[in-house]
């Protein structure tokens, strides 16, 4: 067994990692998943490299290994850690790996790999759901932030005084008395 490191099938999903652009597991976590040890699953697919193309299964470069090491995903060197960067397994691999050990746990265990990879796809779609009407809200906002700043800019206009002064409606005291003014009833 992988350095008695076994962790239950519910706890997979956490162990699944994004590394160019794919979502794998790694070499020591299926091998705990399966029950064997890390140099048996890595010995395995290397004897059976015509299964294992590489969609299915990668080797991290030098430079991905350093980035894990440095987010505390695997140990330091310095701790008794491996010698050679893990192999990463896409969902293919991991269920490709069950086929190749012959143990009854990585039979068994293979098909909660493939359901966990499932639940990642679910939760990514709806994520990308989401996304999508968050978006579309914003777009939304955009045309009705639009519409609101042309009906500010129509009440400013309504609201403000006339540039010129305008003759004035209604009865005016001034009219009034020029209409009653003797003046006025002689021109009649």
């Amino acid at each position: 067994m992988s350095s008695g490191k076994v962790f239950a099938p519910a706890s997979i999903e956490h162990r699944i990692f994004l590394v160019r652009g794919r979502r794998v597991l790694f070499d020591s976590d299926l091998a705990a998943l399966y029950g064997v040890e890390v140099r048996a699953l890595n010995q395995a697919v290397k004897r059976n490299k015509r299964r294992f193309p590489a969609d299915f299964v990668f080797q991290l470069t030098a430079r991905e290994n350093r980035a894990l090491r440095s987010q505390n995903v695997m140990p330091k060197n310095n701790r008794g850690g491996r010698r050679s960067s893990p192999y990463a397994f896409t969902e293919h691999g991991a269920i490709m790996a069950a086929s190749v050990l012959n143990s009854p746990r990585s039979v068994e265990m293979s098909i909660f790999v493939v359901r966990a990879f499932v639940r990642l796809r679910g939760m990514l779609a709806t994520q990308t759901a989401v996304a999508e009407k968050l978006a579309e809200l914003e777009r939304r906002m955009e045309t009705q932030d639009k519409n609101i700043d042309g009906i500010i800019r129509a009440i400013r206009v309504l609201t403000m005084p006339p540039e010129r002064p305008t003759r004035r409606i209604g009865f005016h005291r001034d009219a009034a008395l020029r209409l009653r003014s003797p003046e006025s009833s002689l021109s009649r």
